[in-house]
């Protein structure tokens, strides 16, 4: 009777951890709704240039963050890419330097040119973190 009970018990276990599993990866897609909604306090910057809004770089972290996998990334990128051929008047200096002035390191440049499906946003990428010191690995 307690093997049964065990059993029961483990079983549950691992149906939970599946399910949080699941429900963690489904959260972490992104969209290009999502995308162009936390980059829009940029194109003022963008157009214009002067002081980058605070909600602009939260912006570009926010969609970092979103970004954990490669197809998460490529999928950024080509709503970053698609987005800004869409809005006539963007400097695409401005663009291209936008996330390191907000202190946001990308697997890619912004720019016409760049290939979203490129390997090199399905590759594992090292970064180091300038606040922390800690070394983070994107994959």
């Amino acid at each position: 009777m307690a093997n049964s009970t065990a059993v029961k018990l483990v079983a549950s276990c691992i149906a939970v951890v599946l399910w949080l599993l699941m429900v963690s990866g489904a959260e972490a897609d992104v969209s290009c709704s999502e995308v162009t909604q936390q980059l829009r306090p940029c194109v003022d910057y963008l157009m214009n240039g002067g002081k980058i809004p605070s909600a602009c770089c939260d912006g570009i972290k926010q969609v970092k963050a979103a970004s954990t996998s490669g197809e998460d990334r490529r999928t950024a990128c080509s709503c970053i890419l698609d987005a800004a051929s869409m809005i006539p008047g963007l400097d695409y200096n401005l663009i291209s330097s936008l996330p390191s002035k907000c202190g946001v390191s990308l697997p890619y440049k912004i720019s016409p040119s760049t290939d979203c499906s490129r390997d090199q946003l399905r590759c594992a990428t090292l970064e180091m973190d300038s606040n922390d010191k800690r070394i983070k690995l994107w994959k």
